[in-house]
């Protein structure tokens, strides 16, 4: 497939926009940490909230969706659409502790809440894991995304396509910063979304498809359109939505949806002007991300069931594309190669921008655990302001080299989602539990970190035959189990760190009720109130029960049943309704 000259033209304009933008931004973002970082601490829900959304559609996120719609159903996508719980507990719950918390990353918050040799052991080694393995991890299923797209709609070898885009997201991210982060982000979520949508309206229209009247009706698709997987066969149903809904969203930790907030959600929120930004731009992220983005791509990938029924059909369509880059997932570029001029490059230019989004926010997002806590932690602490923005470049250099060096080393983008879930099961807990539960301590951390990753690897490499949610179930159970005892077993912290830490956080909930008695006792004044953790977490449950009633009324209306449309239509309005009631009196401190 060759792009035409307008292709290319569009392509590049993209290209030397967000390049302007990041050079513009950089002489500001190179005054402080806190400027590269975090952007001064000073940026509203608007921009934050389109930034975390637009991350989170990375390149490989249309690819993911379309092997799960063609090897599961629309159903399949229940596997991430679980995370929404996890989602809306950070808007109503987290998102102002982490505001509140002040600090320059999540992984600093160890130090805030533990105390001893233990919290400085984690924070130093979950900012190298975290840092380097995880987030090149992350790195690389994104740029195996970008070399099945570069391979079919560009032509281009994978080396050539993450030299390319992956040189301009380096120049600008290593020279703005997060706020040049921030602000192409904006760009390239716009992009992004006109792309997806605009692609997905010419792809119906594709004589072999013949309209959305004929998609649905046809034989092969009619048996992927269920949203809700049927309950008759548990071998269906338990796997892609009990475990998703029962374990997953609370036991595993994922980019962009850790449970209790972290990453660079967290990062976000630690970025905004106070705690009700942080708030509104948790909450934009997760109605935009479960709610107005999905559909394209569903109906993309049900439109190359038609299209490509056989991976072997994507094969024959592209030969040059590498066979260890040949899946389900290969689906979406492949229907994309079928745009007109000008669409076809406009399109191009949104899943590269898709790319550019994810990478930078990863860069700079490790830059800052190896800087913040791991380079002035524990190797120069005196460094000055210039040197540490010197070393995040640095870093973000160093993490670029390696994420695209495996993203050409990799071969499917569900494999490595799965490990991603697999590596994190039974931990996810512990970072939801200890703003609530005094007992956690840096030494249950550690506990749970090590088992999470001996289970898991018994669970990959042992002689277990089992599928890959019953590994996910037993290794969250086994994890939060050995975490639990361990909480009990190891060394509290210590009452001084315990007490700064209520009085900076204010946590609500039964599980302080041992601190606020020592203090009294020690007459330390801590703040009064008990918080209010019952209408945030009702809060919660009717922003998730929102947020699905208008996923799936989307759906209806489009698979055109109306009657049930309607009923979840207004489900909808009516969340929406109490959410908006009750909005004023979550409490937050505006000038914080």
């Amino acid at each position: 497939m060759t792009l035409a000259t307008l292709d290319w033209t569009i392509i590049g304009a993209y290209f030397v926009l967000v390049l302007a933008v990041g050079l513009a931004v950089s002489r500001k973002a190179g005054d402080s940490a806190q400027d590269f970082f975090l952007s001064g601490r000073n940026m509203g829900w608007l921009l934050l909230g389109v930034s975390m959304v637009a991350t989170t559609f990375s390149a490989d996120t249309p690819n993911l969706v379309t092997g799960l719609v063609r090897e599961s159903g629309v159903a399949g996508n229940w596997g991430w659409w679980a995370f929404l719980l996890t989602g809306m507990l950070t808007v109503f719950v987290f998102a102002k502790l982490w505001r509140r918390a002040n600090v320059m990353t999540d992984i600093e918050f160890y130090e805030l809440r533990y105390s001893g040799g233990a919290a400085a052991f984690l924070r130093g080694f979950r900012a190298l894991y975290l840092g380097l393995v995880f987030n090149v991890l992350v790195m690389g299923t994104v740029s195996l995304a970008a070399v099945k797209f570069g391979g079919i709609m560009l032509g281009w070898p994978g080396w050539q396509t993450l030299l390319i885009a992956g040189s301009i997201t380096l120049a600008y991210s290593a020279f703005g910063g997060l706020k040049a982060v921030i602000i192409t982000d904006f760009v390239q979520f716009i992009l992004a979304m006109i792309g997806s949508i605009w692609a997905c309206i010419y792809l119906l229209g594709l004589d072999e498809v013949g309209g959305i009247g004929n998609l649905l009706t046809h034989p092969e698709v009619q048996a992927k359109l269920s949203i809700v997987p049927s309950l008759k066969d548990p071998a269906v149903w338990v796997p892609v939505l009990l475990v998703p809904l029962a374990v997953q969203w609370w036991a595993s930790y994922y980019p962009g949806a850790e449970p209790g907030g972290g990453g660079y959600i967290a990062q976000r929120m630690f970025s905004a002007k106070n705690e009700r930004n942080a708030v509104g731009a948790t909450l934009l992220f997760n109605i935009a991300h479960y709610a107005l983005r999905p559909w394209p791509w569903i109906l993309i990938a049900l439109a190359s069931i038609v299209v490509f029924p056989e991976v072997r059909d994507i094969q024959a369509a592209f030969p040059a594309l590498a066979a260890d880059k040949l899946g389900h997932d290969a689906a979406y570029p492949a229907m994309l190669s079928k745009l007109p001029v000008g669409l076809k490059g406009l399109v191009a230019a949104s899943l590269i921008a898709a790319f550019m989004s994810t990478m930078s926010t990863q860069l700079n997002l490790g830059a800052s655990y190896l800087v913040n806590d791991f380079y002035q932690r524990f190797l120069k602490p005196d460094a000055s302001q210039k040197q540490l923005v010197n070393a995040g470049r640095l870093f973000t250099v160093v993490s670029m080299i390696l994420g695209t060096a495996l993203g050409l080393a990799l071969q499917d983008a569900t494999t490595a989602f799965n490990l991603l879930l697999l590596l994190g099961a039974g931990t996810g807990l512990i970072f939801i539990l200890r703003w609530f539960w005094w007992r956690i301590n840096a030494m249950t951390e550690i506990v749970a970190m090590v088992s999470s990753l001996v289970i898991a690897g018994f669970m990959t490499f042992g002689p277990l035959d089992l599928e890959g949610w019953q590994k996910t179930v037993i290794g969250a159970l086994l994890t939060t189990v050995v975490w639990i005892v361990a909480a009990f077993f190891t060394p509290p912290t210590t009452d001084s760190k315990l007490f700064d830490f209520y009085k900076r956080i204010r946590p609500a909930g039964p599980g302080w009720e041992v601190v606020r008695r020592r203090a009294a006792d020690q007459g330390v004044a801590l703040p009064q109130g008990k918080g209010q953790l019952p209408l945030e977490i009702s809060c919660m449950l009717i922003g998730c029960l929102t947020v699905y009633s208008a996923l799936f009324s989307t759906g209806y209306w489009i698979y055109g049943k109306t009657g049930t449309a309607l009923i979840f239509t207004v489900l909808t309005a009516l969340g929406g309704l109490f959410l908006f009631s009750v909005w004023n009196k979550l409490k937050t401190d505006e000038a914080s």
